[in-house]
């Protein structure tokens, strides 16, 4: 899913065909989760929605929960082309930092988590569905899980200061892409008044 493009949706076979290609160049196929991964579709990797595995990948932000983090994962062969020093970090590894990555991945593999992420991100999608179908303004609504696009038909960035009078957190990507981030941790009660503000925003858009 592409994040700061406007949450643009890859086909099954997108990946499927990189993974071919990669096998047959004998490629590295590296996928990057920074945005998308640890919980944020639904699942724990995003591309476990695929079933199609990469070589490497890259993981940030969420890993620590805001503490600054990052990591990359590889498979044995392909951990074989990292040699000493070729792969290294300033900051990597301090033990805060690496106790609240640990925090993370235990609440996330706590039983019932991921499922609560998904019957929330469900409720959203409907929500979103029908704000799409009653606007004139909305083109499109897409995603997966807790990572929501609405493409208008307008430039979004008036949207994203109405949203923050309102006590919302947004924002506009590729001009006219409202982006929905929430926090894994949401409520259906939260975001009923997320789509409240969202209805509103739109009808004071659409009349001017």
């Amino acid at each position: 899913i592409q994040g700061e493009g406007g949450v643009n949706m890859a086909g099954q076979g997108f990946f499927e065909g990189l993974r071919a290609r990669s096998d047959e160049k004998d490629l590295i196929l590296i996928y990057d989760e920074v945005q998308v991964g640890l919980g944020r579709t639904g699942k724990l990797f995003a591309h476990h929605h695929t079933g199609v595995e990469p070589d490497a990948m890259a993981l940030a932000k969420a890993l620590a929960n805001g503490l600054p983090v990052g990591a990359l994962l590889a498979t044995e062969d392909a951990a074989r082309a990292l040699g000493p020093g070729t792969h290294a970090s300033t900051f990597g590894g301090g033990p805060v930092i690496m106790a609240a990555a640990l925090a993370v991945l235990e609440e996330l593999s706590a039983p019932g988590f991921l499922e609560g992420v998904n019957e929330v991100a469900s409720h959203l999608t409907r929500g979103l569905d029908a704000l799409a179908e009653e606007s004139d303004l909305v083109i499109e609504h897409r995603g997966l899980g807790l990572i929501r696009g609405l493409e208008l038909t307008v430039a979004c960035a008036g949207a994203v200061e109405k949203m923050l009078e309102k006590g919302f957190l947004v924002n506009c990507t590729r001009d006219n892409v409202l982006r929905l981030l929430p926090p894994l941790i949401v409520t259906k009660g939260e975001v009923d008044l997320l789509l409240a503000a969202l209805r509103e925003t739109l009808r004071e858009m659409a009349d001017g």
